[in-house]
């Protein structure tokens, strides 16, 4: 004999209460009594447990993108404007870039800040620097909507990432060493100890 609708198990037929649909631009917000007190968009824009793990200046691997994967990078311009910014931001903010890679479309870096470092607008800074100097410059948009960052956490995680990141133009056929790709180096020797 069939179940009544009363006696049949609930599936999931409804979204949770506070979850939002595509397209809306309102806060997420939980309902009361759930232990909740904050919306999403007051989360700090680092997770508080690395201020923990990580208290004095962390070594961070960024990279980001050109907009549709656009091949404007890899020119003496635009790495000259990147070596000049990554000079500034030492001399003048204790902002240290180590070793980086510009290729066609995108830029891998490692960077560490002073305690009071802010990741995310310097990135816009370097992006908007780079911006200047690249074939489309002064057309929207030039670069891919923000930007992967992982923290590192020792001297081997940084020895390996950059082994892997100094090999991509010779994976992407620009060159056959990669000793010969002009537009990768270090600005400040960044030591993990």
């Amino acid at each position: 004999m069939p179940l009544s609708r009363e006696q049949r198990p609930r599936l999931c037929s409804r979204r949770p209460v506070g979850d939002m649909g595509i397209g809306t631009s309102a806060a997420l917000r939980f309902p009361q009594g759930s232990g909740y007190k904050i919306r999403v968009r007051e989360y700090p824009k680092l997770p508080p447990r690395l201020r923990w793990i990580f208290a004095h200046n962390p070594l961070f691997f960024v990279t980001f993108c050109t907009y549709e994967r656009r091949k404007l990078l890899a020119s003496n311009p635009v790495h000259a404007a990147f070596v000049g910014f990554a000079e500034q931001a030492y001399w003048v903010h204790k902002i240290a870039v180590g070793r980086y890679v510009v290729m066609p479309d995108h830029v891998h870096l490692f960077v560490r800040g002073p305690d009071d470092f802010q990741l995310g607008p310097w990135v816009g800074m370097l992006k908007q620097a780079l911006a200047k100097h690249t074939a489309l410059a002064g057309t929207s948009p030039i670069w891919q909507r923000g930007f992967f960052d992982h923290v590192l956490r020792n001297d081997e995680s940084y020895g390996h990432e950059w082994n892997y990141v100094r090999e991509n133009p010779v994976r992407a056929g620009l060159v056959t060493k990669a000793d010969d790709w002009p537009y990768s180096g270090e600005i400040v020797l960044i030591d993990r100890a």
